[in-house]
């Protein structure tokens, strides 16, 4: 039986009407430039789409999904304690614009490694950072919405040497050329609420500092 995950974010985060919605992802994605695609990873953030719809649309505009034929979506867990990685419990995720529908052959194969948890239903739904990649998702891969799936894992805080293996892992998937990976994160969380305020004075103006540690995140990543 299939077990539906709700858009629960929709009419808060973002809009939820799906005629609404997809005008806005029109708009975003319009005005993006395609100067880095076809993109084989992209890196959006998660935030509320008043604040990164811009943004996540120029990540997005990158994707060529005439090759796409399976996306992984990889988001932090923000809400549950996780030293691991984590898989759903449902088999569809719903959007304003259409559902989208759970690889369950990949699932089985990382079921199948005994290094994947599950969340269940409710710390799915309540979980944001992957939701926030699934309307994008939907509105890209519009023009093939029935031949896709997803693969939605939560991850959690991780050791380097779990990093790695959860690298050595997913690389087999990263490897074929009709994979994409969505990788959902909002870089550095900066401010007294985050108990985070690292302030590098040399860069000068605090926003200065906040940007070079995003630099040099993606430097980590692009090596």
């Amino acid at each position: 039986m299939a077990v539906l995950r709700r858009a629960l974010h929709a009419g808060s985060w973002y809009e939820g009407s799906g005629l609404e919605l997809n005008k806005q992802l029109e708009d975003w994605l319009g005005a993006a430039d395609l100067s880095h695609g076809p993109a084989k990873a992209i890196i959006a953030p998660h935030a509320g789409y008043s604040y990164c719809g811009a943004c996540a649309g120029f990540a997005y505009r990158q994707i060529s999904p005439v090759v796409v034929r399976r996306i992984f979506i990889l988001g932090p867990s923000h809400n549950v304690r996780l030293a691991g990685c984590a898989l759903s419990c449902a088999s569809i995720y719903q959007t304003p614009i259409y559902d989208l529908h759970i690889d369950v052959q990949v699932y089985r194969e990382l079921k199948e490694t005994r290094h994947f948890g599950w969340m269940n239903l409710d710390a799915d739904e309540e979980e944001h950072s992957i939701e926030m990649q699934l309307p994008f998702i939907a509105k890209v891969m519009q023009g093939f919405k029935n031949s896709f799936t997803i693969i939605p894992i939560l991850v959690g805080s991780l050791s380097p040497e779990r990093e790695a293996l959860y690298g050595r892992l997913l690389a087999p998937y990263m490897a074929d050329p009709q994979t994409l990976f969505v990788i959902s994160s909002d870089f550095c969380h900066w401010g007294q609420r985050f108990r985070y305020t690292y302030y590098d004075r040399s860069c000068g103006p605090i926003h200065r500092s906040i940007q070079n540690l995003d630099k040099m995140v993606c430097t980590k990543c692009v090596r």
